[in-house]
C-alpha cells in the first residue's frame, strides 16, 4: 500500500478528530477549499477496507467507525456511575466509623430518619452488608462495610479511614462542625 498523499492525510486527520460525521463540504471548509476531497475520501475508504476501523459514508456524511466484525470486542457491561446522595454518604460514613451499627444507631448519629432505600443503595453498590443482629429486644439488624468498600476507596483496612485531623486538613468538615468544636475548646479553657 502506498502512503497517502498530503490531501488524503489531511482529510483523514479532519475526520479522525471530528466528533460527528462530516459532509465533504464541511471537510473542504477545514482544508481551505481544497479540490479533490471526494477522491481523497474514496481512496481512504479503499485503504481502510478490511481493517479494524473503516471509513464509511452514511447519506452525504463520512466518518470512521469500528469494523462491524470487531464491534463485539468493544462491548462491555458498563455500570452507569450513580452519585450517592448526602444521606447515603453520611450513612456510609457512620457505618464505616461505627460498625457494626443498627439503623437506630445510624439515625441517632445523623439526627434524622433514614429511608430503607438509602441502605439498599449502599448494599446494591456492594459497600455495606448485613452483619448479624444486636442481642437486645427487637434484635435489630447490624450493618458493616465490605471488602468491596475498602477496595473502592483504596483502603487496606478500616484503620486507614481518615481521622478528624485528616478531614480538617482536607477541608472536608462542615464549617458548623468546626464552629462547635471551637466552642467546646473555648468553654473548656474558660472552665479552667
Amino acid at each position: 500500500m502506498t502512503p497517502p498523499d498530503d490531501l488524503a492525510r489531511a482529510v483523514e486527520a479532519v475526520l479522525f478528530a471530528a466528533t460527528e460525521p462530516m459532509t465533504a463540504e464541511a471537510i473542504r471548509a477545514h482544508l481551505n477549499d481544497a479540490a479533490g476531497i471526494r477522491e481523497a475520501l474514496e481512496t481512504l475508504q479503499r485503504d481502510y477496507a478490511g481493517r479494524g476501523i473503516e471509513l464509511v459514508r452514511r447519506g452525504d456524511r463520512w466518518h470512521f467507525q469500528t469494523a462491524a466484525d470487531m464491534a463485539h470486542l468493544l462491548r462491555r457491561d458498563r455500570e452507569e456511575p450513580r452519585k450517592l446522595s448526602r444521606a447515603g454518604i453520611e450513612t456510609l460514613a457512620i457505618i464505616a466509623y461505627h460498625e457494626p451499627a443498627t439503623r437506630a444507631e445510624i439515625e441517632a448519629i445523623r439526627g434524622v430518619q433514614i429511608s430503607k432505600g438509602t441502605i439498599d443503595v449502599l448494599m446494591e453498590a456492594g459497600w455495606v452488608r448485613p452483619a448479624g443482629r444486636r442481642e437486645v429486644p427487637g434484635r435489630p439488624l447490624l450493618y458493616a462495610t465490605t471488602p468491596e468498600f475498602l477496595a473502592h476507596f483504596g483502603l487496606s483496612s478500616r484503620r486507614d479511614l481518615p481521622g478528624i485531623d485528616d478531614l480538617k486538613a482536607a477541608g472536608l468538615l462542615d464549617p458548623v462542625d468546626l464552629a462547635f468544636e471551637q466552642l467546646e475548646v473555648e468553654s473548656s479553657v474558660e472552665d479552667d
